[in-house]
C-alpha cells in the first residue's frame, strides 16, 4: 500500500489513470467510510488531490497479504500547498486479483474533525 499511495499522489508526473492501472483492476471499486466509488470517481478525486497537496507521506503501521486478502493500518501526513498539514489513520480491508492488483479496498480513515474537509469525495457530495 505504501508504493500504492506515493505513486497515486507524489508521482504528479505519471497521469493518474496510468498509476492507477498499474495498481488495480479495471472494475477496481473502493468504499471509504461507507460510501463506495468506482474507477472514474476515484481517478477524477485522486487527480483533484494532487492539485492540493503538496507531498503525501504514509507510515505503514501493520500489514498482511493471506493469498487474495489484503489488510493494512496506515498513517498518511499529508502537507497541503497552503503550508497546512493533516494526519490521517486509515484501516484497509481489500481483495487482490491474480495479477497482484486490488479488486477491491474498503477503508475507514479517522480525522481529526478540526482540520480542513475531507480530501475524499463522497457520491452525495455537490464537490
Amino acid at each position: 500500500m505504501a508504493i500504492v499511495v506515493e505513486e497515486l499522489l507524489n508521482e504528479r508526473e505519471t497521469p493518474v489513470e496510468e498509476v492507477m492501472a498499474r495498481h488495480f483492476v479495471p472494475a477496481y471499486r473502493q468504499r471509504t467510510d461507507g460510501a463506495w466509488a468506482e474507477w472514474p470517481a476515484i481517478a477524477q478525486n485522486l487527480a483533484r488531490i494532487r492539485t492540493i497537496v503538496r507531498l503525501v507521506k504514509i507510515e505503514l503501521l501493520d500489514e498482511l497479504v493471506d493469498g487474495y486478502a489484503y489488510a493494512d493500518r496506515h498513517v498518511l501526513t499529508i502537507e497541503m500547498n497552503d503550508g497546512t498539514r493533516q494526519t490521517r489513520e486509515s484501516y484497509v480491508f481489500g481483495s487482490l486479483a491474480p495479477d497482484g492488483r486490488f479488486e477491491v479496498i474498503e477503508e475507514v480513515t479517522l480525522v481529526d474533525p478540526a482540520h480542513s474537509p475531507r480530501l475524499m469525495v463522497r457520491p452525495d457530495s455537490d464537490k
